[in-house]
């Protein structure tokens, strides 16, 4: 038994003296990143993107999104947002609840004057209106009141 542990150690050994003089492996070379991505350089999330846009001094969204300020299951209550909001000198236009999915009554405020209603004055009016709710959305997708 002695000499088969012996065998088998001289064999590991000469295995690897054997393993050694081969030729090294060579690391493999890796391409940058950078290079995949092309225009996509690094990944940002959406608090930081905001932050950017408005050191820039440029609107968050593209022009072909709107607001929209509802949700409201009763039509009286859509009348008394609008009218707080006309009393801002905020530029809405209330949508017709054509179907239940759309989730009750809303109003899409003016892209013009979207600016005039920040997140203090929506987060006010929350406040003032329990089921007040608001959305960002494409305008193209929604058909004007007439």
């Amino acid at each position: 038994m002695r000499w088969l542990f012996l065998l088998l150690l001289v064999l590991n050994v000469f295995y690897y003296i054997w393993h050694q003089q081969e030729a090294p492996l060579r690391a493999k070379d890796v391409t940058p990143l950078s290079l995949y991505r092309g225009s996509q350089q690094d990944i940002r999330l959406l608090s930081e993107a905001t932050d950017a846009t408005r050191d820039k001094g440029k609107p968050l969204q593209a022009d072909s999104d709107c607001l929209y300020v509802g949700g409201f299951s009763r039509q009286d209550t859509q009348q008394a947002i609008e009218r707080r909001l006309n009393g801002m000198d905020i530029k809405v236009q209330s949508l017709p609840k054509d179907s239940p999915e759309a989730g009750g009554f809303w109003v899409r405020v003016a892209p013009e004057s979207r600016r005039l209603l920040d997140d203090s004055k929506l987060q006010n009016l929350s406040k003032e209106f329990n089921e007040l709710k608001h959305k960002i959305m494409p305008c193209e997708g929604v058909a004007p009141v007439e």
